[in-house]
């Protein structure tokens, strides 16, 4: 089978150094391509996947450089599931919420936790709302201003798989308050998250059932894909907590990034140090493809 190993790197002299060294693996390397000045392909002929990622990330230990294995068919994906925050968002919007109650520290230490599979996402995020009680909704326009910002490449990332023919959906274990708002700053076609419940002007202290977690997540990757009439293997998940993990192992191309280590140890490819754009290289597109 050809596989495509994708290395990228903001840094030329790491990825020079990374492309020789999996190229002194001694593989049978039957081309190599620039995808742009920060990403190279390396086609190569094998039959064991995870053996051939296993060697390129040896071969690539101490470099900051991002690899992707994958066989080189079919790698452009006609559905982006993403995870919002942490990930098309460069903070956990219920941590920067709960900032204005007063309550910040409290509430992210229970983020983390969930985040990192130690806590069931579920009634993590119940408690936590619970304590975000008698907040003035006006809180939740001025967190989205002051706080919100997309992570580098993320436009980009969804107007050029969109340009493509790809269905782009946002996915979010937070609230359609800020998941709305992103999904149209950033170029998504639709978003899900789980609804704020208030009495007058201030928040209940209570979220919409059925909360959206984990098991949501991937559902709606599966139903997305039915209604395109296309295979998991057709997909792209990307997120970094453990309530994406389910998604990403479903999908053909599921990426952790900027990752929690229980994500970063299952998902099949990782960017640990590249924008949201390496997802692009990931899939083959070339640097003059990429839409603005």
């Amino acid at each position: 089978m050809l596989f495509a190993i994708t290395l990228v790197s903001f840094e030329p002299d790491a990825l020079a150094a990374g492309t020789s060294a999996v190229a002194g693996l001694g593989l049978p390397i039957k081309e190599t391509a620039r995808l742009g000045p920060q990403a190279v392909d390396l086609l190569i002929e094998a039959t064991d996947r995870a053996a051939l990622r296993a060697a390129a990330e040896g071969a690539l230990a101490g470099l900051p450089v991002d690899v992707c294995v994958q066989p080189a068919e079919g790698r452009k994906k006609r559905l982006l599931v993403a995870d919002m925050d942490s990930t098309i968002i460069g903070c956990e919007c219920i941590d920067e919420l709960a900032d204005y109650a007063g309550v910040k520290a409290e509430i992210a230490e229970i983020t983390e936790r969930a985040m990192r599979g130690e806590l069931a996402f579920e009634g993590a995020l119940v408690e936590r709302v619970r304590k975000l009680k008698g907040l003035h909704r006006s809180a939740l326009q001025t967190c989205f201003d002051e706080r919100v910002r997309l992570n580098p490449g993320a436009k980009t990332l969804v107007k050029t798989m969109a340009a493509h023919g790809a269905r782009c959906v946002l996915v979010s274990g937070g609230f359609t308050f800020f998941s709305d708002r992103v999904a149209l700053a950033a170029g998504f076609h639709d978003s899900r998250a789980n609804v704020l419940l208030e009495e007058g002007e201030v928040l209940s202290g209570a979220v919409g059932e059925p909360i959206l977690g984990r098991e949501a997540k991937l559902a709606t990757l599966q139903r997305e894909a039915a209604a395109l009439g296309i295979t998991p293997e057709q997909t792209l998940a990307v997120g970094d907590g453990a309530n994406d993990l389910a998604m990403i192992e479903a999908a053909g191309l599921g990426v952790a990034y900027r990752a929690k280590p229980v994500v970063a140890a299952q998902a099949r490819a990782r960017v640990d140090h590249f924008d949201l754009t390496a997802m692009l290289y990931f899939q083959g597109y070339r640097a003059e493809e990429f839409a603005s």
